[in-house]
């Protein structure tokens, strides 16, 4: 049962947090083989750090016909484009920085093929059917919160950053630069959102720029983030309790991929396994099947099955079935879990990598966009972005029950 009060906190970082830079660019990359081959396998991580971006990882491109000397090439091809992508990822996030540039950073990649033996285990062969990429466990979440069917503090922390990004972006927040991190603090009663008790901004800003100053321009972007009666004059704002930070990005702090990985699910309101999901291609269950559980959860949530709910599924690597698939509603269910847990898989094909890749369409280059602010919680877009936040299996699940 949801306990009737408490405090829970959230946080995220922006996209110019260092960690979240090197997310960018790792989806990047993904992004730039599923362009060419949807069928792609990449795992790609990437660090920077002053002045330097490095990649790593293993990848594979091939084409209908082609010998495996011709999908050698076309792979090292792919591979030798990626850095005028890899910079304008980085421009566009901001960084023209003298510890940090997207024109001036040093580059090193050290991308190479995916092992064979890898490869034989999650391909698809005769009378075998694609298997996971990898073994692990993957947990959806949703709750009625908040519209967007996320657990509050984090939806108000991703959109106080997305904001101030908006706004820095446009010009209209002059003196704040990339690198930014928040959090809210939040009183439940009644097991509901009550007030807010605390907002935690700390964003990088051009020198010379005090905390009072750095609070009067953020303020008016984070105030509207929250619903009226949330914030009251109890609310403690602290604005760059430390100063002064003027050095940041990835010369302030080294960043890697798949570091923030709370921050990317449900800000610590609901478990995560055992894998990040930037850099990553969909036959990698960490994040295909991350994203079908999240589906499956929110549109248990939208057809009003529940209130809360959260899902567990497992996979062995090379295996196409899932090992194991839970349910739990936490108390707030109209209908039994065990029959959720027969119905589910069933709406998604069993919920193969491949049945999960084509309901969900997710060979596409879709991903750098998933890079910041969460990957749940967002609207659907035009391109494909986003799909498995679609609430489109509402009236089978109300129909079945």
């Amino acid at each position: 049962m949801i306990r009737p009060s408490y405090i829970f906190t959230s946080e995220s970082v922006s996209e110019g947090h260092p960690d979240k830079v090197a997310d960018r660019i790792s989806d990047t990359v993904v992004d730039a083989f599923l362009k060419v081959d949807p069928e792609a396998r990449v795992a790609c991580e990437t660090l920077v750090t002053t002045n330097l971006i490095v990649l790593a990882g293993e990848v594979r491109a091939t084409k209908p016909g082609n010998t495996k000397e011709e999908n050698q090439k076309l792979t090292e091809d792919i591979v030798d484009s990626v850095e005028p992508l890899v910079r304008d990822a980085v421009r566009d996030i901001g960084y023209e920085q003298e510890g940090f540039h997207w024109r001036d950073a040093r580059y090193e990649n050290h991308l190479h093929p995916q092992s064979a033996d890898i490869a034989q285990g999650v391909d698809a062969a005769e009378g075998k059917d694609e298997g996971a990429g990898d073994q692990g466990i993957m947990f959806g979440y949703a709750t009625d919160e908040t519209p967007e069917l996320m657990p509050a503090p984090l939806h108000y922390s991703h959109d106080i950053l997305r904001r101030l990004a908006e706004a820095r972006h446009s010009g209209q927040a002059r003196g704040l630069e990339p690198d930014a991190k928040s959090q809210v603090t939040l009183l439940y009663e009644n097991g509901r959102p009550s007030r807010v008790l605390s907002v935690v901004v700390s964003t990088q800003h051009a020198d010379g720029l005090s905390s009072k100053d750095v609070e009067a321009i953020i303020r008016p972007y984070a105030e509207p983030v929250f619903p009226g009666h949330l914030l009251t004059e109890q609310t403690e704002w602290i604005v760059n309790p430390t100063g002064k930070f003027v050095i940041g990005g990835p010369d302030g702090d080294t960043g890697l991929t798949g570091r923030k990985i709370i921050v990317d699910t449900y800000g610590g309101a609901a478990p995560h396994g055992g894998g990040a999901f930037s850099g990553k291609d969909p036959t990698k269950v960490d994040r295909s099947a991350a994203y079908a559980c999240r589906y499956l959860a929110k549109n248990v949530v939208a057809a009003g099955l529940a209130r809360r709910v959260t899902l567990q599924v497992s996979y062995a690597i090379g295996v196409s079935r899932p090992l194991s698939f839970y349910v739990d509603t936490h108390g707030t269910g109209e209908v039994d879990p065990a029959r959720l847990e027969k119905l589910l898989p069933e709406l998604m094909d069993g919920l193969t990598p491949r049945a999960i890749r084509e309901h969900l369409q997710l060979n596409r280059p879709i991903y750098a966009r998933t890079a910041a602010y969460g990957h749940f919680g967002r609207t659907p877009d035009n391109e494909g972005g986003f799909s498995w936040e679609k609430t489109d299996l509402v009236e089978a699940l109300k129909g079945s029950f």
